[in-house]
């Protein structure tokens, strides 16, 4: 994903920086997209106040978004190896750095989430009781993105300091998994485009757990269901795209009807989220303090399809998440 620039904004000097080295990236911090910014989010919960442009209430101020001035970025061209196609699963890359956890559940392998279990299994049985939902979030975890471009490296640190159970808010990590996420991209973007959907699937796969897949969903209930249930199934948080791409969140828990993990047959009526651009930026809820709880109305507001304005991308139109 490509910038989270373009939703930035502290004073018109900022603004003028961040168009001048950001003007079209999202994942990789925020940078693969150069679609306009998402509305602002109504009626959030919450109740914590950013400087600038404010949170009240846990409600983001409805001032107009920030966007970078529309200078063309450089080209972006395919890097000519062989990439799945959307929904299809990515290829492990080397296992991550510390011992992963172990998991419930092995990956969906398609577009198509797997359908839960209609019944309890031995591995649902394994489970924590389900008590109507799952918070993975906890205090110290959350770090806030260096640049304007790490958004996805800084929500890779998160989930790392989630399953890991540390505390590393260090730039120096963000900034090398940042540069191996991008060698690892399905596209040679500029600097600016930052980190695409496959290098960040790629970058999960290695810091947090291998079991990480990336999905392309046709619709959003589709990619919630699916998100919600592998969360539930393996007690890891996912990571989804927003605005159209241009910026990356963590979904770390969630509320629901009935049990994921035991049944088909449940809505999904609320989820909890993480976005590293808090602490940087709180504008149009680009972003709301970590752990903002938000209907799935809410969160569709945001967590729109994937649309990358400079090229066409094998997963145009679809809905990105990276999945334990």
């Amino acid at each position: 994903m490509a910038h989270d620039v373009r939703m930035s904004g502290r004073g018109r000097g900022a603004r003028a920086l961040v168009a001048g080295l950001l003007a079209a990236s999202l994942l990789a911090g925020c940078g693969a997209s150069g679609a306009g910014s998402s509305g602002g989010l109504p009626g959030a919960p919450g109740s914590v106040a950013s400087q600038g442009a404010g949170v009240a209430g846990g409600t983001p101020v409805a001032a107009p978004a920030a966007t970078p001035a529309a200078s063309p970025p450089p080209s972006a061209t395919p890097i000519p190896d062989p990439s799945p196609s959307p929904g299809s699963t990515v290829a492990a890359s080397p296992g991550p750095t510390a011992p992963a956890p172990a998991r419930t559940a092995s990956p969906a392998a398609s577009r198509a989430a797997s359908p839960p279990p209609s019944a309890a299994t031995p591995a649902a049985r394994s489970l924590p009781a389900w008590r109507g939902g799952i918070d993975l979030y906890r205090a110290g975890v959350f770090t806030t993105q260096r640049t304007w471009l790490w958004c996805t490296a800084a929500a890779i640190q998160i989930a790392r300091n989630i399953v890991y159970r540390s505390a590393d808010h260090t730039t120096a990590f963000q900034g090398a998994s940042f540069a191996w996420m991008r060698a690892r991209n399905r596209y040679r973007l500029p600097l600016s485009g930052g980190v695409d959907a496959q290098g960040w699937a790629a970058g999960f796969r290695h810091y947090v757990n291998p079991g990480y897949r990336l999905h392309a969903e046709t619709s959003f209930a589709a990619a919630l269901r699916s998100a919600v249930t592998r969360l539930r199934l393996t007690g890891l948080p996912v990571g989804i795209t927003v605005d159209r791409g241009n910026h990356a969140w963590l979904i770390t828990g969630f509320t629901a009807t009935a049990d994921p993990a035991a049944t088909a047959r449940f809505t999904v009526t609320s989820v909890r989220v993480v976005g590293p651009l808090w602490g940087l930026q709180s504008r149009n809820g680009y972003d709301m303090p970590p752990d903002t709880r938000l209907t799935p109305a809410q969160l569709s507001r945001f967590f729109t399809p994937w649309r990358y304005a400079p090229l066409p991308m094998v997963w145009d139109g679809t809905y990105i998440s990276v999945q334990p």
